[in-house]
């Protein structure tokens, strides 16, 4: 059987991984647009700008994500579009070598970025996009695709550079219309997603406790009011030294505790408690908000506890 009698299951081998990693780029990037809290700023936990000053520190590339923190919104936006694009790219088949490329280098940002904590290794799922992205950025997006058709186009204009000046015209013209469907829909996902207010952290220098005497010194460390602190929820303020998230929480009436906010799996805020659970909203990983335990992975290891003592109406943490 000669190589051109069935070179078909071949050339196809890659669509499944193409259309797999497109639809979910795609996902990726209008699910941040329509996220309330996506652009929400340092105060919001669920926020970009909180993800990446949390995982800043312990990441090769901390100095980009500061460099993000301090533009949280440009590159948030910059981030969404990006997925939103690279995912419409390799779906239609334009562009497919750059297109996969753009993903690898998104995955790759990730990787060094919220999954590079993670051990072992094989549990951060960036590092295993950016592998797949590989054979797509070496095969591009020969069949099924806009490139195909307009390199058959070029073909039939004639050699020469006759046939090149037409598939740069088409392609630039596929490419806006590609861009423009994006920009469109991404627009109008981003103009449905609901307003929230992010409350402020709070410290003990503002918040001095009811009755208290302005002149009395305050206790070490950030404190919150215990009547701020609902019953099944938690009050998100800042571990003394080292600045990390921290939750305030009263699981049950009269009952407080304080954890870290910080994920043990990677690195990242996890969400304020809900239903008893802290949740990660990178990896998924959720915690006991009583107890800090490990309630599903990959996280393996319990949130820190804070020493939390309580003076009068306020609650005041340590070290």
């Amino acid at each position: 059987m000669s190589s051109e009698a069935a070179p078909s299951p071949v050339r196809h081998a890659l669509l499944p991984l193409r259309v797999f990693l497109g639809v979910t780029f795609v996902y990726a990037g209008l699910d941040k647009l329509a996220d309330p809290h996506y652009l929400g700023g340092l105060a919001d936990p669920g926020s970009f700008a909180s993800q990446a000053h949390a995982v800043a520190p312990h990441s090769p590339i901390g100095g980009l994500l500061d460099l993000a923190v301090r533009t949280p919104t440009p590159t948030g936006l910059l981030m969404a579009f990006g997925e939103l694009a690279v995912g419409l790219g390799i779906l239609v088949g334009l562009w497919g070598r750059i297109a996969a490329a753009g993903g690898a280098l998104v995955n790759l940002s990730l990787f060094l970025s919220v999954s590079w904590g993670v051990h072992p290794y094989y549990l951060g799922n960036d590092l295993v996009y950016l592998m797949a992205w590989i054979p797509l950025v070496l095969a591009g997006t020969p069949t099924f695709s806009l490139d195909a058709l307009l390199s058959r186009h070029a073909v039939a204009a004639g050699p020469g550079g006759g046939g090149r000046r037409r598939m740069l015209v088409d392609s630039a013209i596929a490419a806006l219309a590609v861009a423009g469907t994006g920009l469109l829909t991404g627009a109008a996902v981003a103009r449905t997603r609901p307003r929230t207010a992010s409350a402020p952290s709070i410290d003990a220098a503002t918040t001095p406790a009811p009755g208290a005497s302005t002149g009395a010194p305050a206790p070490a460390g950030p404190s919150v009011p215990a009547a701020s602190v609902p019953v099944g929820g938690g009050v998100r303020t800042a571990a003394p030294g080292s600045g990390d998230p921290v939750y305030v929480v009263q699981p049950v009436a009269g009952t407080y505790a304080a954890f870290s906010g910080v994920c043990t799996h990677a690195g990242c805020t996890v969400n304020p408690p809900k239903d008893g659970q802290f949740v990660c909203p990178c990896h998924n990983s959720c915690f006991d908000a009583a107890t800090g335990a490990v309630l599903r992975g990959p996280a393996t290891e319990p949130l820190s506890r804070l020493a939390l003592t309580r003076t009068g109406d306020q609650l005041h943490l340590s070290d």
